[in-house]
């Protein structure tokens, strides 16, 4: 990895629960800093849809400019009640417990991070959420080397509707050499 091996704070604090919880499916450093890269250009409201133990979320913070909104939510209650802890200094953070659809209300959004493959599935319901130039960055594919992209021996569907629909410009993203993210902004 060509990056530092620290971490902002707030991303230290957001990793240590997910090493309590037993959560080892937290965003990757290189996504983490690729959100971070991304939410510096953003203004207005960023969010992330799948907080887990709020490591995306913490790295939105790290980038985005102070006057930036950003919002997330987390279905269980009691793990969204643990990241309001660790954002309780970050007065542009908004955690919420509930469902991402609770999301909607601060809509639009400038940069959405979605960490939940049931929901990227709805790109028509994403698209909606997005102003005009918001950024999406879908977190968590298999690379695959065909076209179009196949996953144990599937179409990805997801991704190929992603890469292909007409109201984004989108590219994936190889971010190791087993995981792979895309970036679609909307046009």
């Amino acid at each position: 990895m060509s990056a530092p091996a620290e971490v902002p704070e707030l991303v230290a604090r957001a990793l240590d629960l997910s090493r309590r919880r037993g959560f080892i499916t937290s965003t990757r450093h290189e996504t983490g800093r690729l959100l971070a890269a991304l939410a510096a250009s953003r203004v207005g409201t960023l969010a992330e849809l799948g907080t887990g133990c709020g490591v995306g979320s913490a790295w939105l913070h790290s980038g985005a400019p102070k006057e930036a909104r950003i919002v997330t939510a987390e279905l269980d209650p009691e793990l969204a009640q643990d990241v309001q802890e660790i954002f309780a200094g970050a007065e542009n953070v908004t955690v919420i417990a509930g469902d991402w659809s609770a999301l909607e209300q601060y809509a639009p959004f400038s940069l959405l991070f979605v960490d939940v493959r049931d929901v990227m599935a709805d790109i028509d319901v994403l698209a909606g959420l997005l102003a005009p130039g918001g950024i999406a960055v879908l977190d968590d594919f298999v690379p695959s080397t065909f076209w179009p992209p196949i996953v144990d021996g599937q179409v990805d569907t997801v991704r190929e509707q992603w890469l292909t629909d007409e109201r984004f410009v989108a590219v994936e993203m190889l971010i190791d050499p087993d995981a792979s993210l895309i970036i679609a902004t909307r046009r």
